[in-house]
């Protein structure tokens, strides 16, 4: 399976900013790997692209999250469980996320390493205000792809093998900030 995983990549890289887009927008709906390596790969090699790259990613991103969407929307739990073969209890833990958190559930599993196309999937099953779904998408995909291609454009090779930790960092810090507006009851969804 890994070497498939590196082959796809392969792929993709070969082509570009055109595989980028063509990764970004798959992985949201299907089964191919995240584009963050391909991101990281193209940010490294030209940073004075990085922004750019960033742009594609996060755009076909969501777009691919709306394909996502409609597929769980038309072809409900029997689509879901074709594409995500005995992943039945994820799609129940999703809905559970969805009750408590709503929107923001989404937003979560945009930026971080959550498998997001069971939330895109899911979010169309479980008939998710679409406005909603697709503003949670834009910002999580979007900070995910920008703080990624931005800390690779400023920082370059020194700062790659930290990226992850770069990322745990700030989902770290908007839980928190999650955590205390909901506390407080400012936000409900």
């Amino acid at each position: 399976m890994h070497g498939i995983l590196i082959e796809m990549n392969n792929f993709f890289q070969a082509m570009g900013a055109k595989g980028l887009a063509l990764n970004a927008f798959i992985e949201s709906f299907f089964l191919v790997p995240p584009p963050d390596f391909l991101l990281i790969t193209m940010d490294l090699l030209k940073p004075q692209k990085a922004v750019f790259y960033a742009a594609v990613c996060t755009a076909f991103s969501v777009l691919g999250a709306l394909v996502g969407y409609a597929i769980g929307f038309w072809g409900g739990r029997p689509a879901f469980n074709f594409i995500f073969k005995n992943k039945q209890e994820q799609l129940s833990k999703v809905e559970k996320l969805y009750g408590k958190y709503g929107c923001a559930a989404v937003f979560f599993s945009a930026f971080t390493p959550i498998p997001y196309k069971i939330f895109t999937i899911a979010s169309g099953i479980l008939n998710m205000n679409l406005a909603a779904f697709t503003a949670a998408s834009i910002l999580g995909r979007g900070l995910r792809f920008f703080i990624v291609s931005v800390v690779l454009m400023l920082f370059g090779e020194m700062i790659k093998q930290y990226i992850e930790w770069v990322i745990l960092g700030v989902t770290l810090v908007i839980i928190l900030f999650f955590a205390v507006i909901y506390k407080k009851g400012i936000y409900s969804d």
